[in-house]
């Protein structure tokens, strides 16, 4: 069902039910694209204030819906579901109608198409001995009229590599999309309902709910703002406006779906969802802009958030353009290939020229030989019956030359790339890594550092208060509630059960005998504990004074470093409570309470005294210290509350709490062994220096007598801005980086210039690949810069989730030492399918070629090297990406980023394996028959039947094969190839399931394969020689590499080409921007993801008019949203299948299409000319 009809049918419904409620569908959402006052005046006018709407929206504003089925199908039924039907994923036709598009298939059908038509021609100098050799050697008639066969096979082969290519994109796409729905399952929301708040799956909200907004939310649906505080919200991805909007209930109470909180909480009164919701109208645009626009725009409107610019149903465009171009610098370093991508992509190009000229060359030769041996030695006359005959040897010379192609170019290449990554991501979920992106897969196997957060992710993030200084009294463990004063007891209670969320609670523990559970923020759970530590309970203050009676709310934002909630008390005066850093609230602190619970004066010295015998030798057991405040305030003349700076200043501090969150038991021991492996392991903190000092030598993260550096955010910041402290100096940081190991105390943005710096140093001869983790909404700028983003699955907010590349589900380190395993896994994988794949390519390639030019036929036939190539190396690519990860992969350095694919040891293997290979084929080739005491298959003529000669040939290149992928397995060196053989199922399945086949081709493949059925002496060694392989694997990895001088490496990245595209020329026109995305040959990768992409899509994309800039957009979400596994919490659930349809185009693709066919079509073309006119 397209979105309009899922609107149109919910119109139909609102019309039958117009009414059951107050207010129509149309109603609302016509009042949900109101602004500031005007919303406010029309609510009013309306239906009188929020409370009115909530009246006829049948629901409560504390209480929230019943939440009986019956009511809330029926609201589903009038207002719709939260849900944006995703497109319909391809069919299985469309998928091979896709994969039939690909160039050099397109080629060889045509060639066998034209073998076909020309065999069943029976042309009348047939059996003329004018015509040269054509018919010389043919047995008898029947074997003459089998012609048709190898068209035939050669199309079977086709439609087999078809098949398979369709199967893999069907498969992957019904895997997204599994995955897909299990995000959206797991997405959930907090909401009222029968008084009891309560977490429901997204798709279940519906029009009337009350829904708990807090910071970091993204809105699932649309509402108005009923109740909160400090409720600010950034708009940018619906209006293009980068500056947050202040929410309040009298100004301007609308919220939308898809626009994030960035600061404060409240409820809000749920008034639209699903396609009736600003993102779901938008969505709905776009679908009636037809369906190709609605597969090609609908992610990238949403993600880059220009959807203003073309279908903002609110405001009008203005804007648009220049967010779009902020946001694409934003997302630049997004753009920069990955290492493997950028690596694989220049491999397949020289690989792809080398191919094309040696086909060309092979064709040309073909032709030329024919042509001279007919009319020049043997002087024989073209006659016009003899025409066909020789088309019909052109048109063989035409397949070798397309076969010699197609084994050139590394096919099984990007489905190795696909197998790998799709096979890592799927066991990464097991590893409790949810991977969004999945280049990140590959690009965390090159880290080189990780910038991590402490709390929850090195630690456990369950808080305990375990000291206190309370009363002039530092207690190292939990005092007893008699030895404190009634009256600090009494204020400490109040402060910390009215000042915190009122969502945090601690609930009684799931299994008995265990722990309590603690639900929203963990610092404020530690707090509540230490007051049920103290016997006394909150619920009771909570019950006094609702949240709603709360009188203004300062929440805590990385800048305040603290929060503050102010209460009207009895007599109308107010009292504040606060909360935060001991340090920070401490400085505002002008009074303290004593051992009798009376305020005495706090002085600067006093301070200072107490940070040293209280807040110091607390931090340095890794206590976070926190500091309990409250000031009272006159009833006139009422503060001004907006002046933040006076009313957060003379408190009276009640105490300072220790609050232990201990390391993770497993986090010690994942830091050395990212430390083994080259990865060095930084602490990005908002705590104290001491306490960040403490757990980084709890963890591992530094060792006492080592050089290193703790430093201070502010302390950061002096030292690497210049003199005047204005302007970051790249070469400030390059001194301080090398050694830093814990940032305390740091903003966001020391986060973000920290990542920034490392990334762009040039002091280390590699660039710098950098992991972030993050959980906060301001951690989205690092997370987006970092080269891999790692969100919190847990704590982490919606904000940072979209704002990553892979989410840690269960916020622990140790997870990312897997993740950098798994990374480094598919490097490996790729290099190892790369070492077979080139060593079959180079012996394939030389033996089409050689025995073409010395024998005028190829030793290989078509349709035998595309069962090698295309098929065979689809196994082997299964068979080689999915050996799963080792711990020895931790005990080397990273490879970075210019190190390239083909060391010199795999190009000692691919060499050596070549040699041998290529001698043992050549001795069959030219003595093999009288080896064997068979009939000699050189020269045979042209429809003559398959000789015994060439088939032990062609069966001991693949027995040959068989036995070199056993020995890809090992690329660095190693001796025991059988090493772990037993645990990769898949591996051992594909070479015996291979083998079995071959059986079958050999003894019963006949005239398709150019095959004649083999004695067992003749398989026997045919054997024997491919086992000869594991032997001489041996042999080569006894030379040592160093003495091989003259071998060279292959798919290095240059400094030029793996330079960000951010830093070049920024400001380009666009269209030099998206032609040179489209040159740069960005999407290799998904020629594997999807070899679905042809001209004529992009040629469409082009045609329909959604310019270049659309083109580019679409492009950079390519590579980095492709893989989105979906937009992680969106409301509107894009459909993933989108983007795997998305048109590109590799520039080796590009490359082939642009030469091959015109090249080769044009030599044959002038030579069929030159001879039918002479």
């Amino acid at each position: 069902m397209t979105n309009s009809d899922f609107y149109s049918k919910n119109q139909r419904n609102e019309a039958n039910h117009a009414g059951e409620f107050g207010c129509t569908l149309q109603e609302l959402r016509s009042l949900m694209e109101l602004r500031g006052t005007e919303a406010v005046v029309k609510i009013k006018e309306t239906y009188g204030e929020t409370e009115g709407l909530c009246r006829h929206l049948k629901t409560s504003p504390t209480e929230g819906l019943a939440g009986t089925a019956a009511d809330l199908e029926k609201r589903k039924l009038i207002f719709g579901k939260n849900f944006i039907p995703p497109k319909k994923p391809k069919t299985f036709l469309q998928l091979v109608w896709e994969a039939l598009q690909d160039v050099t298939l397109i080629i060889l059908e045509i060639a066998a198409i034209i073998s076909l038509g020309l065999s069943f021609y029976q042309p009348p100098g047939e059996g003329n001995e004018g015509c040269g050799t054509a018919t010389g050697g043919a047995e008898d008639e029947g074997e003459a009229e089998a012609g048709w066969i190898e068209g035939a096979a050669i199309l079977l082969s086709v439609i087999c590599v078809v098949l398979v290519t369709a199967f893999n994109d069907w498969s992957k796409e019904k895997q997204f999309r599994g995955l897909q729905s299990r995000i959206e399952q797991e997405q959930k929301f907090t909401v009222v309902r029968g008084g009891q708040v309560i977490q429901i799956p997204v798709a279940e909200i519906v029009v009337g709910d009350i829904a708990q907004v807090k910071y970091g939310d993204l809105l699932p649906a649309d509402g108005i703002f009923i109740q909160g505080n400090d409720l600010k919200i950034d708009e940018s991805s619906l209006t293009g406006e980068s500056d947050q909007v202040r929410k309040s209930v009298d100004k301007d109470p609308m919220l939308l779906s898809g626009t994030h909180v960035m600061e404060g909480s409240g409820r809000m009164l749920v008034t639209a969802v699903g396609v009736n919701s600003q993102t779901g109208i938008i969505f709905t645009l776009l679908g009636a802009g037809g369906e190709e626009e609605e597969k090609k725009d609908k992610k990238a409107k949403q993600q880059d958030g220009a959807a203003a610019m073309e279908m903002q149903p609110l405001k009008s465009a203005e804007g648009g353009e220049g967010d779009d171009k902020d946001k694409k610098k934003s997302n630049m370093h997004k753009k920069e290939k990955s290492v493997l991508q950028g690596k694989l992509t220049k491999l397949a190009v020289q690989i792809g020229k080398a191919g094309l000229v040696m086909s060309a060359i092979t064709v040309i030769i073909l032709v030329l030989y024919f042509a001279i041996d007919t009319f020049v030695v043997n002087k024989k006359q073209w006659l016009p019956e003899c025409t066909p005959v020789y088309v019909q040897y052109f048109v063989k010379f035409f397949i070798i030359g397309v076969t010699v192609l197609v084994v050139a170019v590394p096919e099984g290449l990007p489905l190795a790339v696909t197998i790998s990554l799709a096979y890592s991501v799927k066991k990464m979920m097991r590893d409790n890594n949810l991977v969004r992106h999945l280049d990140a897969c590959e690009t965390m196997g090159n880290a080189t550092a990780i910038c991590s957060d402490k709390t929850g992710t090195l630690t456990t993030n369950r808080m305990t208060v375990v000291q206190a200084y309370v009363g002039d009294v530092h207690y190292k463990e939990i005092p007893d509630p008699d030895s404190i004063p009634a009256k600090t007891l009494e204020l400490l209670v109040n402060a910390i059960a009215i000042n915190s969320a009122y969502t945090t609670k601690i609930l009684p523990p799931e299994k008995e005998g265990g722990l309590p559970r603690q639900v929203g923020n963990k610092t404020e759970c530690g707090l509540l504990g230490f007051v049920l530590d103290l016997k006394q309970d909150y619920e009771p203050v909570r019950n006094l004074i609702p949240e709603e009676k709360l009188y203004k709310v300062y929440t805590f934002n990385s800048v305040r470093k603290s929060m503050s909630t102010v209460i009207k008390m009895p007599d109308g005066s107010f009292r504040m409570y606060s909360k935060g850093a001991s340090e920070i609230v401490l400085k505002k602190c002008s009074r303290i309470l004593n051992a009798a619970g009376e305020p005495r004066i706090f002085r600067p010295r006093d301070r200072d005294e107490m940070v040293k015998k209280v807040i110091e030798p607390m931090a340095c057991d890794g206590l976070r210290t926190i500091c309990v405040a409250f000031r009272d305030f006159s009833s006139s003349p009422e503060p001004d509350w907006d002046n933040e700076n006076d009313i957060l200043s003379d408190l009276t501090c009640i105490c300072v709490v220790g609050i232990e969150d201990p390391v993770r038991p497993e986090v010690p021991e994942a830091i050395r062994k990212c430390q083994r492996a080259g990865i060095t392991v930084r602490m990005v903190t908002g705590d104290n220096i001491n306490t960040a000092r403490a757990i980084a030598i709890k963890c591992g993260i530094i060792h006492p007598g080592e050089d290193f550096l703790c430093l201070e955010g502010k302390e950061f910041n002096r030292r690497i801005r210049n003199e005047k402290g204005e302007v970051i100096e790249q070469e400030r940081i390059d001194k301080i980086w090398p050694k830093l190991r814990v940032l305390a105390r740091s903003s966001p943005t020391d986060k973000h210039t920290l990542v920034k710096g490392i990334i762009d140093s040039t002091q280390v001869e590699q660039r710098q690949v950098v992991a972030v983790t993050g959980d906060g909404t301001n951690d989205g700028p690092a997370l987006k810069k970092a080269d891999v983003g790692f969100a919190m699955g847990i704590a982490g907010t919606d904000v940072a989730k979209e704002a990553s590349d892979i989410i840690l589900t269960d916020d622990n380190f140790s997870s990312i030492v897997k993740a950098v395993m798994w990374g480094r896994n598919v490097y490996d994988s790729i290099s190892k399918f790369l070492q077979f794949q080139l060593t079959v390519n180079i012996v394939a390639v030389i033996v089409a070629f050689t025995g073409a030019c010395i024998t005028q036929d190829s030793p290989l036939k078509a349709v035998q090297m595309l069962w090698v190539n295309l098929i065979m190396d689809t196994f082997a690519s299964l068979a080689l990406a999915t050996e799963p990860p080792t711990e020895a992969l931790l005990l080397r350095k990273p490879y970075g980023r210019n190190k390239p694919l083909i060391s010199r040891t795999m190009m000692k293997n691919i060499l050596g394996h070549a040699v041998y290979q290529l001698t043992l084929i050549f001795t069959l080739l030219f003595v093999g028959e009288k080896m064997f005491k068979i009939d000699s298959g050189r020269n045979a003529p042209l429809h003559s039947p398959p000789s015994e000669h060439y088939t032990i040939i062609f069966n001991t290149f693949v027995m040959m094969q068989l036995f070199n992928e056993i020995n890809a397995r090992k690329i660095h060196g190693e001796r025991n190839v059988f090493d772990g053989i037993f645990r990769n199922p898949i591996f051992c399945t594909i070479v015996l399931g291979t083998f079995a086949i071959q059986i079958v081709i050999v003894q019963f493949g006949g005239k398709p394969f150019s095959c004649s059925p083999l004695q067992l002496d003749q398989w026997m060694w045919c054997v024997f020689i491919g086992l000869g392989e594991l032997v001489w694997g041996q042999v080569i990895a006894t030379i040592p590499t160093s003495r091989l001088k003259f071998l060279k490496e292959a798919g290095r990245l240059t400094e030029k080409e793996e330079a960000p595209e951010e830093e070049l020329n920024e400001d380009v026109e666009e269209i030099d921007h998206a032609e040179r995305e489209l040159r740069r040959g960005q999407i290799l990768w998904f020629r594997g993801l999807n070899r679905i992409q042809t001209q004529i899509e992009v040629v469409n994309t082009f045609k329909s008019g959604t310019s270049f800039q659309g083109a580019l957009r679409r492009q950079s979400s390519v590579t980095s949203q492709t893989q989105d596994v979906t937009n992680i919490s969106s409301p509107s659930h894009v459909s993933l299948s989108n983007a795997l349809s998305s048109p590109t185009s590799t520039s080796a693709e590009g490359f082939y299409r642009e030469n091959f066919g015109c090249i080769v079509i044009l030599t044959l073309g002038c030579k069929l000319l030159l001879c039918f006119t002479a």
